[in-house]
């Protein structure tokens, strides 16, 4: 009888360690996903040299609805007086006329930005190139400090992907978000979630 008591007891254990190492993983995405959100909700404006958005898709002339929501807070930013610098960010789409970074800076100049008050770069197809252009930019005109813009759930990866640049970056997320529907945030949170595991295993190697 004690040695059934016993070998149930090592068989409750062996289940017992089991849940763990499948529970572990679950609490780890669960803790990264929470840190990427919470980041989202941190706005970290401050004095700085410049605002730099990044980019987003641009329909020929206008701007994505996603685009614009962080085009309107970049300039919500450099009209309060945080920068005297907007930095737009984004190349060309397939088969676009024009660059995002063109496009969020028409727009910008008909909100009455003047133009020697904009910096853009039109070659980056992504987040690490939107701000590895605008690094170059920051060098050329000796820009130090900048507040990044972008959606909240982005800003995680954009805050990430500037400390590894060398960047002196303060996040500003958008207010709002066009990424409306639970579909489509938690579509975002997993894909920023992959992200943050993407570049872990990059920066490792």
């Amino acid at each position: 009888m004690a040695r059934m008591k016993g070998a149930g007891k090592r068989r409750r254990g062996g289940w017992a360690w089991l849940g763990w190492l499948l529970l572990a993983p679950l609490l780890w995405l669960a803790g990264v996903a929470a840190w990427i959100v919470w980041t989202g909700q941190l706005d970290q404006a401050a004095p700085a040299d410049a605002i730099i958005v990044l980019g987003a898709a641009a329909y020929d002339t206008r701007p994505s609805p996603v685009f614009q929501e962080r085009i309107r807070h970049g300039l919500d930013l450099y009209q309060r007086g945080y920068a005297p610098v907007l930095l737009f960010t984004g190349g060309y789409g397939n088969g676009a006329r024009y660059a995002e970074s063109q496009v969020a800076r028409r727009y910008a100049l008909r909100q009455g930005v003047p133009e020697s008050a904009i910096l853009i770069e039109s070659t980056s197809r992504n987040t690490r190139e939107n701000l590895q252009q605008a690094r170059k930019l920051m060098q050329q005109h000796d820009l130090h400090r900048v507040i990044v813009v972008s959606d909240p759930l982005h800003m995680s990866r954009a805050l990430r992907l500037s400390r590894e640049l060398g960047i002196d970056a303060l996040g500003s997320p958008t207010p709002s978000t066009r990424f409306r529907t639970v579909q489509t945030q938690w579509r975002f949170l997993l894909q920023e979630v992959y992200f943050f595991h993407r570049d872990l295993v990059r920066h490792a190697a």
